[in-house]
């Protein structure tokens, strides 16, 4: 089951690039969730997949030299959610389709994925842990970037718009 978990089914097996598969895998997941119950339930999704994503990725990696094998994809998963939450919080708020929003779909991955490889300052602090946290808490930390400059694109986009 933690195999499972920690290579979302799989999809952390697809090549080239793993963590970008896992990233647009959560997408449609997103999506689902949001369809289902709105912003509240895709945080509360997010909140369980931690320590859930966490538990799997320490079974996963337990003596192993390698403490972030590339097929270990949930942490891209929830990095990728947080990143999505300023549109699940306009589409929310303003009454939006979800999918009307789809710039900022856009923007989150990139953004997400450029925070994820480049791991500057606090996201690459954490992924120097070594751990089964340090390895999601890159990510969730990349995620918050890439929330905060989704979010400030948006922001600049209506802006200009008006």
């Amino acid at each position: 089951m933690s195999a499972l978990i920690a290579t979302l089914f799989g999809v952390g097996h697809l090549r080239p690039a793993p963590g970008t598969w896992g990233s647009l895998a959560a997408l449609p997941l997103y999506f689902a969730l949001y369809e289902l119950g709105g912003l509240a339930l895709t945080l509360i999704a997010t909140l369980l997949l931690v320590p859930l994503g966490t538990w799997a990725i320490a079974r996963e990696t337990a003596g192993r030299e390698d403490h972030d094998p590339s097929e270990i994809v949930i942490d891209e998963v929830a990095g990728q959610w947080i990143a999505l939450f300023p549109v699940g919080y306009g589409a929310f708020f303003t009454g939006a389709d979800v999918l009307a929003l789809w710039p900022g779909w856009v923007a989150g991955l990139l953004f997400f994925r450029l925070f994820d490889i480049w791991k500057p300052w606090l996201v690459g602090r954490a992924d120097r842990m070594g751990t089964p946290f340090g390895v999601m808490l890159d990510d969730l930390i990349a995620g918050v970037f890439a929330a905060l400059a989704t979010f400030a694109l948006g922001a600049a986009w209506h802006l200009v718009l008006l």
